[in-house]
């Protein structure tokens, strides 16, 4: 057991450790700012319909998510690349919000088949939400690592490019 424990801790500090233990992180803190979101969106009938209450809890979580994976858990910096970042990224949030819709509409044809309250059906909303993201984790982390993987050889030649560029 000890030796797991230092393994890990090894791992850890390793690059991809550390990468992986920030994109969780992000994922964390994301997961609470839909949360918090879909509850006072929904719970203060701010929204009454629950899927939108979902959709734009999750857009709202989207932002701080793009920014904090792309320079905190990537190390990227400057400007976005349209194509290899911003739009991968937003697909997945969409498909991730998408996925979430499904948990919602359950948790809407459960709790109007039965009768639940407003403030059980929004805590309902919020786990259905935790959970469809909890399921589509994973898979966003395999997709984001590719995204925003940072090959260093790419990184020196446009470093490079740019100081040429600025020396003209």
């Amino acid at each position: 057991m000890r030796t797991r424990l230092h393994e890990l801790l090894a791992w850890s500090r390793t690059h991809q450790g550390r990468k992986l233990i920030r994109f969780t992180s992000v994922s964390v803190i994301s997961t609470v700012i839909s949360q918090i979101a879909i509850l006072v969106l929904y719970g203060f009938r701010i929204i009454d319909a629950q899927i939108a209450a979902t959709v734009v809890g999750n857009l709202i979580a989207s932002f701080p998510s793009y920014n904090l994976n792309r320079r905190w858990a990537w190390g990227k910096t400057g400007r976005s690349h349209w194509r290899r970042e911003v739009v991968p990224f937003w697909s997945m949030a969409f498909l991730g919000s998408a996925f979430s819709i499904i948990g919602a509409a359950v948790v809407k044809t459960y709790t109007h088949s039965h009768h639940v309250s407003h403030n059980v059906t929004a805590i309902l909303l919020a786990a259905a939400n935790l959970v469809s993201f909890g399921i589509f984790w994973v898979l966003k982390l395999v997709v984001f690592n590719k995204i925003f993987h940072v090959n260093e050889l790419e990184e020196f030649d446009e470093h490079l490019t740019a100081e040429e560029a600025a020396q003209h």
